[in-house]
Order: structure tokens, then C-alpha cells, then sequence
């Protein structure tokens, strides 16, 4: 028994041994996978859409998709649109509408237009986006010349341009807030004034915008004074925007009719299956049938594409 003492000792030390080092190692696991979510949040923060403290749907999709190019790529068309939209979200809903549109076309219309709905889908969805990031940055540019009115008076008080910059984002609503918001954010840790301007620029491309970088870059290499530039800038920005209000208005008839155009072949489709149930079932279930439709909304389609070229004008 005497002999036995120190083996038994050794094994109950062995074992809370084993214990403390088992609970050190769960507990350091949990430490550093709560420290890499909070990295993965913080980034998509900065990336991604702004966050409005809902619960994300479909993580797992999320996490899946920002690992290949298209979702990468993806992400960043969805953070330029200011959307509250993960990658995975837009994913799931996207590839949900094609399915339901899929299914409708070729119960209501014929079995081949299930595709060719599809298809549509697809696209209108990734032309929302870009519908969506134009209207942002036209927003944006509306408010380029408030922008340069308060850069113009901070830099006339003596302040330096970063902290310019964190006011102005602290006083314009989004999306200017937002945007300077990551710009401060991006000089805060380091950034030069030439690559936070830089990427805003990439993220929200104008020509307004560019000269509005172009000037305060120059000016920070420089070291001089921008508030003449600026001053000049503003009165520029608000005519320019004065144009852009007003060729808007007067190609607004021209931009509907370029959306009406394909409609009115839809409308002609389904009035036809109407008067005559089945004729288009009987017309698709041929070649020449399948032929003929989808040169027709080819046409439709290039209809659509030339009016919108010749009611685009860069002012």
C-alpha cells in the first residue's frame, strides 16, 4: 500500500494535469474563434453594406461564396449600391427568382420560355444592382457641392485636411457620410489622403468626383492652400448639377420608352395565349416556332440597348 501512494498520487496529479490543460485549450479555441468573428465582422463592416443589426440569413452560403472571385467580386458591387445585403442573401434570392419565374413562364406561357425566363431573371437582377449604385451615385454627386463648401470652410479655419474630411463625414448624410466615414477610417490606420481618396473614387466613379479628388490630392502633395480651388469647385459642382437636373428631365420620356418597348412584346404574348389558348405552345414546339421568338426578343432586347445608348448623355 505504502509502495502504491506515490503512483496513485502521480496519477491524480496527471489526470487534473490533463483537466487544466483540457479546459486552458477549450477556452484559448473559443478566445481565438471569437477573435477571428469579430475580425471577419469588422471587415465585412468596412467592406461591406452598412449593418443595421438584423440577424444574416444563409451564413453558410455567405461564408462559401466570399471564398471565389464571382462572390469577392460580387461583394464589392454590393457595397458599392449601400444595400443591407450579404453576398449570400443576394445569392439565395436571386437563384429563388429564377426558379419562381422558371416555373411561372412555363406554366402560363410554354415550357420554353422557362428558360428564357431564367435568364431574364439573372439579369434583372444584376441590372437592380447597377440601377441601384447609379442612383447612389447620383445621390453622392448631389451632394459633391455641400462637400466642397464644408471642405473649403474647414481648410479657410486652419484645419488640416484629414480632420476636414472626419467632419465632413460627421455632417453629411449618407451616402457622402458613409463614404468620408471610410475614408476617415482608412486614415485613421494609416492610409495617405491619396489612396482613401483613391478608392472612393473607384467605388462611386464620376467625372464630378474625380476633380474634386484630383484637387485635394494635388493640394495635399503640394502643401498648399485649397480653399480658392474649392471655392471654385463648389459654384462649378452646382451648375453642373443644375444640367444633369434638367437633361434628366428632358430624356425622361425617352428612358420610358425604352422600358415599354420590350413590355409591349411580353403584353402581345400573353395577349395572344389569351385569344387563342395554347397557340403559343403549338408555335414554340417547332424550330422555326422557337426560332422566330428568340430572334424577336433579341430585337427587343437591341431596341431596348440603342435607346438607352441615344438617351445617354454625359453632361
Amino acid at each position: 500500500m505504502t509502495g502504491g501512494n506515490p503512483l496513485a498520487l502521480l496519477a491524480i496529479g496527471a489526470t487534473v494535469l490533463c483537466g487544466a490543460l483540457a479546459i486552458a485549450g477549450v477556452r484559448t479555441y473559443a478566445s481565438g474563434r471569437a477573435q477571428r468573428q469579430a475580425v471577419v465582422d469588422r471587415l465585412a463592416d468596412e467592406y461591406g453594406p452598412p449593418v443595421t443589426g438584423r440577424r444574416r440569413r444563409f451564413p453558410s452560403v455567405d461564408r462559401t461564396l466570399r471564398t471565389t472571385r464571382f462572390g469577392r467580386r460580387l461583394e464589392l458591387r454590393l457595397a458599392a449600391t449601400g444595400l443591407d445585403l450579404t453576398p449570400g442573401e443576394f445569392f439565395v434570392y436571386m437563384v429563388t427568382a429564377v426558379l419562381v419565374l422558371w416555373v411561372v413562364a412555363q406554366a402560363v406561357l410554354a415550357p420554353f420560355f422557362g428558360p428564357i425566363a431564367a435568364l431574364v431573371a439573372v439579369w434583372a437582377a444584376f441590372a437592380f444592382l447597377n440601377w441601384q449604385r447609379q442612383k447612389r451615385i447620383e445621390k453622392f454627386i448631389n451632394q459633391l457641392p455641400e462637400l466642397s463648401r464644408i471642405l473649403a470652410n474647414a481648410t479657410q479655419a486652419g484645419l488640416a485636411l484629414r480632420t476636414a474630411l472626419g467632419m465632413a463625414a460627421e455632417e453629411l448624410e449618407a451616402p457622402a457620410g458613409e463614404e468620408l466615414a471610410k475614408v476617415a477610417d482608412k486614415l485613421a490606420v494609416g492610409h495617405s489622403v491619396d489612396e482613401a481618396l483613391g478608392e472612393l473614387a473607384e467605388r462611386l466613379p464620376s467625372r464630378e468626383l474625380v476633380v474634386l479628388v484630383t484637387t485635394l490630392v494635388l493640394a495635399n502633395r503640394a502643401g498648399g492652400t485649397v480653399v480658392g480651388s474649392l471655392r471654385n469647385l463648389t459654384k462649378t459642382l452646382e451648375e453642373r448639377k443644375e444640367t444633369r437636373r434638367e437633361v434628366r428631365t428632358q430624356l425622361s420620356q425617352v428612358v420610358v420608352t425604352a422600358y415599354v418597348v420590350p413590355l409591349l412584346g411580353i403584353g402581345t404574348l400573353l395577349l395572344m395565349n389569351r385569344i387563342a389558348p395554347g397557340a403559343i405552345d403549338r408555335m414554340t414546339s417547332s424550330f422555326l416556332g422557337q426560332l422566330a421568338v428568340v430572334v424577336a426578343f433579341a430585337l427587343y432586347g437591341l431596341g431596348f440597348f440603342f435607346i438607352r445608348r441615344l438617351s445617354k448623355i454625359d453632361v
